[in-house]
């Protein structure tokens, strides 16, 4: 597959790019050992993800798309029945040319061309047009009994049941790979010549209308490219199959002095025990490093088979800080590469999780060999002082970097550590945070609430409560069947100050009741965990990754945060998904993410619910954690999966004969989760810099409107959209510039001059509600009646833009540009497309010729008739 598609890709982008190397990492549990082994490379970080699908949702080839236009997506998904099943793929066409199509999306940020909910539309010549690019891409209607006619099949704008369209399989379009790629005669990219721009698709909403080949050529991949000369062909891509081994793990803790600020050893111990107790899988191999100006092995490597094992590990974390004030990183890290090359003599494939609280100038000495070490270091910086230069290790080998502010009411270094998984896509023998939740409570006063244990969890189920001074609080824990759990049920650890209950076999579903009462004589902030582990190979749980968009940023650029939701790998929709975000100083700022298409968010119901986040108080680093909440009585799954996927063929017109392929299984919706679920994931951590000490002036304009649309409602336009907020997309903005044109140029590329349309009354509501506005093109201006003056009675295209405006005057960017047909009076007939006006001229024209052939031998008959006068007469009634 992909060597075909490399050959594919290098013709279509103009002998631009092709793929050289490949690597493929293939399962553990494959018995071939000529694997070579890993370096950094895992599941959760592939390009292309191969796995089953649950038959819900079929053998679409898709990708996770959740940025905009020009921008990388998460992962192509491709399911063994695909990629095995000659049959199902004819439906799709070659696996190589599909590939490309989902590349294209994946590493360019192109979008589909065509729409399965808009089939059709009315083009600006009042013709009924199928969704398509190019529009020379050619078809007919087909209904139960046949070809037929249009007007048989669209009824009131709606296809009829059992009809269907069908394209020719030979075709003299040489476009479009992002429209069907199955077709023999697409061999490029839609490109300014012979893009479709009035199609109805997500190509055209994402990226204003642009072709897709303009897409791909501004990408850094084409933008300075030259293409390779001759006429051959690339060599073909060389694939490396890569196997990961047993798993190894080095906890690197800092114990210089300053781990005895802000309790900061305390909570690094409670989040290391759960990591060692619940979170490790096991049969990894474990170990710990201390350091402070030099390192030191605490433990060296141990495998992990049961909970002695684990409980021995615990015993080995640090439980003091050293006098030494100084921080030495680098020896920390050297140490911890000594111990995972105990197992093979090599770091690859390893995980270091660093933990530290000190600046360390002398970091760089030891970044080049930790990038080619083939370790992946995951780092947790405690304090602002460490945190921007420990993150650069976990950047050059592909690790996580978490923030941990100084906070005993906050749980983030917990679930920092629950996070950290082991990245092989195993979902079943994950640990999943269900519960997170952390309160100051006074003296005598309760932490009490309800959280949920769903069917798809259960297994290894552990409940850890925390506490900050003195002894345990008073427990009360109550299973859905009323079972009561107390203090004395679960293991105190006084050193560490935490106390835990591991549920034996499966957890209750249900809901769980639990009470923590503060015996203590002074407030205190008490923590309530809890986590657990798919119940059933036959369930996929419900997942949470939380992510930003980048790293870094400087004001007043926005952070975008992102919140994956799924189930397996299928989107969960109508989720209450709250973060987070908690800053070096400051209040934490709680905002909820949408998954409505609109604002930051791309593709609505995808299950990738985001948000712009731009409430920066301070520079330096913020902290991101997101928690996910779900109501049993909502609806849980999209099907099919939305997004961008490979578009399939139900059949071809071949030689005037329909060839029908295998029909696509649509699968059937699951079974509703009965009592909800609750997730919990941190997201990391990003930085800022550049925030202006104090007061500010207002820099954050409304965002861009990218879910525009246009309607024509007899000689009205209805434009309805997403409100965008004061700030992004929060609060409320204060006005709507919009502007019009018959020339897609004038308001794409000269937004200001397009002719502008009076919306004095519309006032805006809050982000996130829709909004609708209705205007008369042709009351709208006299110079709109005057382009229209000479063809008044022609259909013609209305191209719509607008932008947002806040109380500062600051203007979001112009929205995604809206198309709509202004066709004739009413009593006119629509043309139906370029061939029916053909075929209807060639038919008039038989026709007429046909009238003619008959006059001439009625004509004929009647002279023959008349020949038997004379010569003379005949002469003399000629004359």
């Amino acid at each position: 597959m992909i060597t075909e598609a490399s050959f594919y890709l290098f013709n279509a982008t103009k002998r631009r790019v092709f793929f050289r190397n490949v690597q493929i990492l293939v399962p553990a549990t494959w018995t071939d050992h000529n694997y070579s082994r890993v370096r950094q490379e895992s599941y959760d970080k592939a390009n292309v993800i191969v796995a089953e699908q649950s038959e819900e949702h079929g053998d679409d080839p898709y990708t996770l798309q959740h940025r905009g236009c020009g921008q990388e997506g998460r992962y192509i998904h491709f399911t063994p029945s695909f990629l095995l099943n000659d049959e199902l793929a004819a439906g799709y066409g070659a696996r190589g040319r599909v590939f490309v199509h989902e590349w294209a999306h994946l590493r360019w940020g192109v979008f589909d061309e065509y729409n399965n909910d808009k089939p059709f539309y009315v083009n600006g010549r009042n013709e009924i047009q199928v969704t398509r690019c190019s529009s020379d891409i050619t078809g007919v209607f087909v209904c139960e009994k046949g070809l037929c006619p249009h007007e048989d099949c669209i009824i009131s704008k709606i296809f009829r049941e059992g009809c269907t369209f069908l394209y020719n399989s030979t075709q003299n379009a040489t476009g479009s790979i992002m429209f069907m790629p199955s077709l023999p005669s697409v061999v490029e990219f839609c490109n300014e010549s012979t893009h479709n721009q009035e199609a109805p698709n997500l190509q055209n909403q994402v990226c204003s209308l642009r072709s897709t080949w303009d897409v791909i050529t501004a990408s850094s991949d084409l933008n300075h490219s030259l293409p390779v000369h001759g006429v051959g062909l690339p060599a073909p891509p060389t694939f490396s199959l890569l196997q990961a081994g047993d798993r190894v793990v080095c906890l690197v803790i800092d114990v210089s002095r300053k781990m005895a600020e802000g309790d900061r050893l305390l909570r690094l111990q409670q989040a290391a025990e759960l990591y060692l107790m619940q979170v490790v899988e096991a049969h990894t191999f474990v170990g710990i490093v201390t350091f402070d100006s030099k390192g030191e092995i605490r433990a060296s490597l141990q495998q992990i088979y049961s909970d002695d094992d684990r409980k021995l590990l615990v015993s080995y974390l640090p439980t003091a800080v050293s006098t030494d004030a100084e921080t030495n990183i680098c020896a920390g890290v050297k140490k911890g590469f000594e111990v995972v090359e105990e197992r093979n003599g090599r770091a690859d494939g390893s995980v270091l999780i660093l933990v530290t609280s000190g600046a360390d100038e002398h970091i760089a000495n030891c970044l080049l060999t930790s990038m080619n070490s083939g370790s992946t270091i995951h780092s947790m910086a405690l304090g602002s002082s460490a945190a921007r230069k420990v993150g650069e290790l976990s950047r050059l080998t592909g690790g996580l970097k978490f923030f941990i502010p100084d906070k005993f009411t906050s749980n983030g270094m917990t679930e920092a550590f629950v996070r950290i998984s082991s990245g092989t896509g195993d979902i079943f023998q994950q640990s999943l945070q269900v519960e997170s939740v952390c309160e100051t409570v006074q003296p005598q006063h309760q932490l009490a609430d309800t959280m949920t244990v769903d069917s798809a969890v259960g297994n290894d189920t552990l409940f850890l409560v925390t506490w900050q001074t003195g002894g345990p609080p008073e427990i009360a824990l109550l299973d859905p069947s009323g079972r009561k759990y107390n203090t004395g049920d679960f293991i105190i650890n006084l050193a560490f100050r935490t106390a835990s209950l591991k549920i034996p076999g499966t957890a209750k579903h249900g809901h769980w009741t639990y009470t923590l009462n503060n015996t203590h004589h002074s407030p205190q902030a008490l923590k309530v965990t809890v986590a657990s582990r798919a119940s059933s190979l036959a369930m996929s749980p419900a997942t949470l990754e939380a992510f930003v968009e980048r790293d870094s940023t400087y004001f007043p650029q926005p952070v975008i945060i992102y919140a994956n939701v799924r189930k397996g790998l299928h989107p969960i929709l109508n989720a209450t998904v709250v973060a987070t975000v908690e800053p070096e100083a400051g209040d934490p700022v709680v905002l909820q993410l949408l998954d409505g298409g609109a604002g930051a968010d791309v593709i609505r119901n995808d299950g990738i619910y985001s948000r712009y986040f731009s409430s920066f108080a301070v520079s330096g680093s913020y902290s991101l954690t997101v928690h996910v909440r779900h109501s049993p009585s909502t609806s849980t799954l999209a099907l099919p999966v939305p997004g961008n996927h490979a578009m399939y063929v139900p059949g071809y017109i071949t030689n005037d004969n329909i060839q029908m392929n295998a029909p696509k299984n649509l699968g059937h919706r699951p079974v509703k989760e009965r009592w909800g679920f609750s997730r919990v994931s941190s997201g990391g951590s990003f930085s800022v810099l550049g925030v202006p000490d104090g007061p500010h002036p207002d820099m954050f304009p409304p965002c861009k409107i990218t879910d525009l649309e246009a309607m024509k409602v007899e000689d009205d336009v209805v434009l309805s959209w997403t409100a965008p907020g004061e700030d992004f997309d929060q609060g409320q903005t204060t006005s709507y510039e919009i502007r019009m044109s018959r020339s897609l140029w004038n308001i794409r590329d000269d937004f200001d001059n397009a002719i502008l349309v009076n919306s004095s009354e519309l006032v805006p509501q809050h982000a996130g509600t829709r909004e609708t506005f209705t205007f008369s093109p042709k009351l709208v201006t006299h110079e709109l009646d005057h382009e229209l003056a000479e063809d008044a009675q022609e259909p013609y295209i209305v191209y719509v833009a607008l932008r947002a405006m806040d109380r500062s005057s600051l203007r979001s960017a112009v929205s995604n540009i809206a198309l709509v047909s202004m066709s004739l009076p009413p009593n006119s007939s629509p043309v139906v497309s370029r061939d029916d006006l053909i075929l209807k001229g060639v038919l008039t024209t038989v026709g007429l010729i046909a009238i003619l052939c008959l006059i001439m031998v009625v004509a004929h008959c009647i002279f023959n008739r008349k020949k038997r006068p004379s010569r003379k007469e005949n002469e003399t009634k000629f004359l």
